[in-house]
């Protein structure tokens, strides 16, 4: 265990260490080539701006609406054969589409019904939300 929090512990320092020596022997102007990397992150996050507003609206309606609750009661007989608590079933109808908004939505289960309940370590296991 003890080994692996070394490992941990230089993993950043050393990959940054190997890119300013890569970058210095390959003659790569490093700090310009952060700066275009820098813009092209915010490219990007104005491009998916509206569709991650527009999902997180999307899911917020479902869940004020009351759908998401009526399937979790109506499904709950059979999601209770596989030993699935039907009080994630939300966050199953949501993962598929969204990363952020299952994790919104894995957050409210949490608030709802508590860290330590058998429903938080369902989800840790099965969909690897922490």
């Amino acid at each position: 265990m003890a080994f692996v929090n070394y490992i941990s512990i230089i993993a950043i320092p050393f990959v940054i260490f190997y890119i300013v020596s890569y970058g210095f022997a390959m003659k790569i102007k490093i700090f310009d080539s952060f700066l275009a990397g820098c813009k092209e992150g915010i490219n990007t996050t104005i491009k998916i701006f509206p569709t991650l507003i527009g999902l997180f609206l999307a899911v917020g309606a479902l869940r004020n609406s009351g759908i998401l609750d009526l399937l979790s009661s109506l499904l709950s007989p059979i999601l209770g054969l596989f030993n699935i608590p039907s009080e994630i079933l939300p966050l199953m109808l949501v993962r598929p589409i969204s990363g952020s908004a299952s994790t919104a939505v894995a957050l409210d289960i949490m608030k709802n019904f508590g860290v330590d309940t058998t429903i938080r370590f369902h989800f840790i296991y099965n969909y690897g939300l922490h």
